[in-house]
């Protein structure tokens, strides 16, 4: 009885593997994957066979496991596209804001009179060691250590200054950033 079952699968798996494989295919566009699902295809029928004869049985049965396996395929496919795509609409819109704010920036008024008023306010705010430390460093492109020698004071101190400056610098020209790498 188990050997006339063996024999009665072999013949279907012969039968119909290759024509599963082939819808499988159709659908999914990938050898490896359709290959996949005719193989289960079988499986699941071999573990539900019966020993009735029946074709139409057989092929609805497989038509309707290839059918499943690649649906789930397709929609697992689909929603990786759509995550994918939403990514890439995000990058488009960061791309997009970058590329406006850019043609809109208009060189002449970087340097204007209003950015560097508020600059030197900004500056002239501040303790006057420290104003005199942030523009022999910015300005007179002299070394932290160079500096340090000149004030007697140590390296670690000229950094404070400056950090201390660029950090109002920030806060008060917020609006001017983008000036801000120019006239540092």
């Amino acid at each position: 009885m188990e050997k006339d079952k063996l024999k009665a699968f072999n013949e279907i798996y012969s039968t119909y593997y290759r024509k599963c494989f082939l819808f499988a295919r159709s659908y999914v566009h990938d050898v490896d994957i359709a290959d996949d699902f005719a193989s289960e295809a079988m499986v699941k029928l071999w573990e539900n066979y019966n020993t009735t004869d029946d074709v139409l049985n057989t092929q609805a049965f497989l038509l309707t496991v290839i059918k499943n396996l690649s649906l789930n395929h397709l929609r697992h496919e689909q929603m990786k596209l759509e995550v994918h795509e939403s990514i890439l609409n995000v990058s488009q819109r960061e791309i997009e804001l970058r590329i406006s704010t850019l043609e809109s920036c208009n060189p002449d008024l970087l340097f204007s009179e209003e950015v560097r008023y508020l600059y030197e306010q900004t500056l002239a705010s501040l303790p006057e060691q420290t104003q005199l430390i942030f523009s022999m460093s910015r300005h007179e492109d002299k070394s932290n250590k160079e500096i340090a020698q000149y004030f007697g004071i140590t390296v670690k101190g000229v950094d404070y200054h400056i950090a201390k400056t660029l950090k109002v610098m920030r806060i008060n020209l917020k609006d001017y950033l983008p000036t801000l790498l120019f006239l540092l």
